[in-house]
Order: structure tokens, then sequence, then C-alpha cells
């Protein structure tokens, strides 16, 4: 028998292995090919075979407008269009009226060998435009018989969102549904009966400020989803109160929250450094620290209080924050007490004049109302409380001076202090008001230096165009002790006719006409010193 050389043999073997290498690449190739005509001639069944899966799940009409399926490289789904309706009824959230998920773009990687497993594992989803819309409690038989109760047999490590939509729906009356516009949502470890963590960044829509949160939220209820629970911090930065009408300034605010969607227990602060009201212009440091109670399912907020600091004053408030549909926006109803307050820092804020004409000690109770609009806030705003400022020395030289002179003249002590200095007197101010459609009414208003009270009731509207204003002025001293000379021995037979009530002197006046032009003078009509408040007038917020 011949024998080949070794080097021969070798030869042959090479080519046998290059042969084979080459028919299996080839044989590769072909079942690629193979698979890529299959999956290709098997989308529409796939398609199909899937919509009839989710429709027998949820129990729901779904629509899918494209699905892609590769195995190349792993499996490989992505598709478009899908939208999942909740059961036949006669409501809004019917079949081809209203999906209540609803997806533009979608699409996720996983492993082959993943497909075998008890729990089919999946690293990353990636979504588009997703809207869940969820309906009033008492309609959502639709999420409890879609199935979602269900333990679930996929696990995602992350679900990556990019324009994503929450409406939460209500059947009150005049509610309108609450809605999230969050435009990035990555969320973690979601799988059966655990918390979701998330973290989402998005804009809020008024004021107009960056909100970036991180939390858990989950497992989710599905029979009550008001007892779903979450937690996580929040932070606020960049709001500008500009873009609500009538005030203005940046705010930033941080804190936490924990409780269920319908009372989410919600810790925060905020810093707002040049807060202003648009009518005055004047910018001024405002801080709060709150505690509120939320509803996530309608956004209704309780406070429970808020403490504030504006510049050297001090406050608190506590009410609600309520969504009304028309007109859209807020209802604010407040009670705010001011127990520390400087009265320069309220009229800087509030009024254009600078410096403030008053300064001293102010305490006030006031009940506040802000109904929603598109009007200027301070024409919106509704106040009635009462106040009162103590101790208050006015800005202006010339004011001073002149009710220095009064006191002296009202006490009849000219006298005592002729070609000596006027001593400085402080003021004492208490009322009683209320505040709407940019009208100021007193119902009671005292204004008392010693030696003088003034009584003061009526109203003017905040942009100076009315004044009306009727008042008893009281004086210890009688009219002639107020003056010397020859004038005083002319006013001895007026004594009579202005000493009344206990008081030296008591003169009714009127002042009336616009900021720019008032009008001052007696006014003896009993019809308008009938609603002057008398002698035994006394204010609550003094007492």
């Amino acid at each position: 028998m011949r024998t080949l050389p070794d080097n021969s043999y070798s030869r042959t073997r090479s080519r046998r292995w290059k042969w084979a290498g080459a028919i299996v690449i080839l044989l590769l190739i072909s079942a690629g090919v193979l698979a890529k005509v299959v999956i290709r001639r098997a989308q529409p069944i796939i398609r199909a075979r899937v919509l009839q899966t989710l429709s027998e799940r949820f129990k729901s009409k779904v629509d899918l407008a494209t699905l892609d399926v590769t195995v190349f490289r792993g499996l490989e789904v992505s598709g478009s269009g899908l939208k999942i309706y909740g059961e036949t009824d006669p409501n809004p959230y019917a079949p081809g009226i209203q999906p209540l998920i609803s997806l533009q773009q979608f699409h996720f990687h996983t492993g082959i060998r993943n497909l075998f497993r008890p729990t089919v594992h999946v690293d990353t989803v990636y979504v588009k435009g997703l809207v869940l819309n969820i309906p009033p409690k008492q309609n959502r038989r639709e999420f409890r018989s879609m199935g979602l109760h269900k333990k679930l047999t996929v696990y995602v490590d992350q679900f990556i969102c990019e324009d994503t939509h929450l409406l939460i729906n209500t059947s009150k009356p005049g509610k309108p549904p609450l809605e999230f516009a969050i435009g990035s949502l990555h969320m973690r470890d979601i799988g059966p009966g655990q918390p979701m963590q998330f973290e989402a960044t998005l804009v809020n829509p008024k004021p107009v400020g960056d909100i970036h949160s991180t939390g858990l939220f989950g497992p989710f209820d599905e029979d009550d989803p008001h007892d779903t629970p979450v937690q996580g911090e929040y932070s606020f930065s960049n709001a500008d109160l500009g873009t609500i009408k009538g005030i203005g300034g940046i705010l930033c605010s941080t804190g936490k929250y924990e409780g269920t969607l319908s009372s989410i227990q919600v810790d925060g602060s905020t810093e707002t450094p040049d807060f202003r009201i648009a009518r005055s212009g004047h910018p001024l440091p405002l801080h709060t620290d709150f505690h509120a109670i939320v509803d996530g399912t309608n956004g209704d907020t309780q406070l429970k209080p808020v403490r504030a600091k504006l510049r050297n004053s001090s406050f608190t408030a506590s009410g609600s924050i309520v969504r009304v549909a028309s007109p859209h926006g807020h209802d604010i109803e407040l009670n705010v007490v001011i127990d520390h307050g400087r009265i320069e820092d309220f009229l800087q804020l509030g009024v254009r004049t600078e410096p403030p004409v008053m300064t001293g000690p102010v305490t006030m109770r006031t009940r506040f109302s802000l109904p929603p609009g598109d009007a200027d806030v301070s024409d919106r705003l509704q106040l009635a409380g009462n106040f009162h400022v103590a101790n208050a020395h006015f800005s202006s030289e010339k004011i001073q001076s002149r009710l220095d002179s009064l006191s002296v003249r009202s006490q009849g002590k000219l006298k005592e202090v002729r070609g000596g200095e006027e001593p400085a007197v402080a003021a004492d101010l208490e009322g009683t008001f209320s505040l709407k459609d940019g009208s100021l009414s007193f119902s009671s208003l005292r204004f008392t230096i010693p030696g003088t009270r003034i009584d003061v009731a009526g109203n003017y509207t905040l942009d100076g165009k009315v004044f009306d204003f009727y008042g008893k002025a009281r004086f210890e001293a009688k009219l002639s002790q107020m003056t010397t000379g020859w004038k005083s021995i002319l006013l001895k037979p007026a004594d009579h006719f202005f000493s009344k009530n206990g008081a030296g002197t008591e003169i009714p006046f009127k002042i009336t006409g616009t900021e720019s032009e008032p009008h001052f003078g007696l006014d003896f009509r009993d019809k308008k010193n009938g609603v002057i408040p008398d002698a035994g007038y006394a204010s609550s917020a003094k007492r």
C-alpha cells in the first residue's frame, strides 16, 4: 500500500476543514437569511398574535400600528402606536373614544435564553410618548379587570420614558383632570409586588420652573390607586413667579414626601430672594417652611401650616389650595396670622411709595382668598380681617412734625412747649378691613396719638381713583385751648358746640375725591356720622 507523506496528509486535512468551515458559514448565512425571511413574512402573524394576547390579557380592545421583531442579537422588539382601551362601557373611556394606555414608540432587547425562564428578564425598555389615562375611582373596574393584579412574568431592570403624561380623572363636578407632564422618567427594578425606583424631571407650567424628583412608587394598588405608597425627595428650581400675573421673583424649593397617593405628606422650604408685587415693584426676600398634605389623585393641597419670613416680619398661614375647572386654576383659601411683623415690610411690598410712609410693629389676623383667573393678583385678591400697628412713626419729617404739633395742641399744652421743641409722638393704628375687587373698605379704623383719637370708616380703590371716608376727630382740649392769644378768645363761644361725648372737642369730617385730588371738609350729616365707630370701639387685633 502506498503511503502519503505526512505533509500531504496535513494539507488534505486542512482543505477538509476549510470546506467544512465554508459549508458551516454558508449554512449560518442561509439560516440567517431564512430566519429573516421567515420573521419578515411572520410579522403580520406575530402582530396579530400580540394583539390577541394583549386583548385577552387586558380584556380590552388593543391597537398596534407597527411591530418589528428580530432574533439575530437576542430578542429585539420595537413598535409604535400601541393603544389599550377599557372594557366596552357607555362612558368617556369606552373603546375608540379614549385609550387608557397609549405609547407612541417602544423598543427593548433581551437574550434568547431569557424567554425560557419562568420570569422573563429584560434589561431596559425604552418608551416615548407614554400616556396613562386613569379614569375616576368608580370607573376603575377597567383597570381591575385588565388583570394587572395577576403575578407579573416579566422583570425589567430599567424603564426609560421620554415625554410621559399621566392623567388622573375625577367625577367631581367642576374638577378638571389632574395632569402630570413628565419630560424624562427613569424607573428601575420593575417586578412582581415591589416598589419601583424612579427619577423624574419635568417643567412645572405655572409658575414655570424645573422639577427633579427621586424616590419609590408602589407597588401599585389596582383595586384602589389612592392607597398606592409613594415616597421621595424633590427640588424645584428657577421657578419664575412672573408667569403668575401680578407678582414676580425667582423661587427655589426643596423637600421630601411620603404617604399614599391620596395623602402625601410633604415637608419642604422655599427661598425667593426677590419676591415682589407688580403694583409696587419692590423686591423683598421671602423664606417659607411648610408642611402640606397633597392628594396626588386630584392635586388638592392642605397647608398645615406655612411659616414664612418676609424680610424682618414673621407670619403663619394655613388653609387649602383646590383645583377648579372654570375658570381653570387654583382656588386658594388661607387663614393668615401675623404676630411678629413690621408694617414697613408690608407697605414696601404692596405700595409703590419709597420709603414706606410708616414704621412700627404690626399684628394681623386675616382671611386670605385668591380665586383662579387671568386677572392681576391684586385684582383677584380678597382679604377680611383686622390689624393693629403700635408705636408707629412716619418716615416723612413733615408729616411727623405735624403730628407732634397736633398732639401738643390737642392736649392744650401750647404754652408749656412755647419756645421749645415739640416732643416726638408715636401713633397707634388699628382697624377692621376687607379687600375685594381692588377696593379696600374699613368698617372701623382708629388712629391715636397723645391727646387725639380719630375714628374713620369708608373705602378707597387701590388704584387711587376713589377716596370716600367719613369720621370723627376727638381732642382732649377744648377748641379755644388748642390755640393762643386772640384766636383763643374768639373760639371760646364755640367750645360749647364742639365739646361733647366726654371729649374736649369733637369734630366730624370727611375725605372724598381721588388720590391726586383729595377733598377735606367738615361733615355734620347724621346719616354719615351713624357709621362712625363710637367710643366703645376695640379692635380684636389689639385684643
